[in-house]
């Protein structure tokens, strides 16, 4: 059982850490609206990882050429969901400058935690690349490729547990960052910055970025 744990923690922390534009997204949503939603979006990530890392060990070698031909599609869907939720941040945080608010976390406009981790998932659910990833990490792991119902359950869930832990702690980035950045000023920049960092990583991903 342990060659399947850590290879899941292994997979799950290698599709978790590089940082693109839905980590980005994620800080930058969490440091508007504070812990508890960051906290439903992280999940959410999580969740869409743990989904494809079981549809992986199901059969992902079979589902890889099912899957090609609707990759490109899906990355552009992607990319322009990510965009227009940049835009839409930013227009909302100049809009709460310019009337005098800062966006404040407890002015009625936040996300809750369950529409962050819907929204959040189906946004990772867009890259098919992640499912990818885990088939081809499933297929090199040799003698700990996990064969059995056990096996299979434990990489499943060890791949679950290690993205949840890493996108739990860019939430608490985004957190910290949320409580450095108080006056209307400094939220309107974070949420400017975020929002042209989100954009140019979309562009990324629809011209052969990760």
């Amino acid at each position: 059982m342990t060659g399947p744990v850590t290879a899941g923690l292994l997979a799950g922390y290698g599709i978790a850490i590089p940082v693109g534009a839905v980590g980005a997204h994620l800080v930058a949503v969490t440091a508007r609206t504070g812990w508890r939603t960051g906290a439903g979006a992280a999940l959410g990530v999580a969740t869409a990882d743990g989904a494809y890392a079981l549809l992986a060990v199901a059969g992902g070698a079979a589902l890889v050429p099912l899957l090609v031909p609707v990759m490109d599609p899906l990355r552009w869907a992607s990319a322009l969901l990510l965009t227009a939720l940049a835009l839409r941040s930013a227009r909302t945080a100049w809009n709460a400058y310019r009337t005098g608010g800062a966006a404040s976390r407890d002015d009625g406009t936040a996300p809750t935690a369950a529409r962050a981790y819907l929204a959040f998932l189906g946004i990772t659910l867009l890259n098919p690349m992640t499912v990818v990833y885990f088939a081809a990490l499933v297929l090199a792991t040799g003698p700990d490729t996990p064969t059995g119902p056990a096996d299979r359950t434990a990489f499943v869930l060890a791949a679950l547990a290690a993205s949840a832990s890493w996108q739990l702690l860019l939430a608490l980035g985004g957190t910290v960052l949320g409580r450095a950045l108080t006056g209307p000023r400094g939220r309107l920049a974070t949420a400017l910055v975020s929002s042209a960092l989100v954009t140019g990583l979309a562009v990324r991903l629809v011209t052969g970025g990760d």
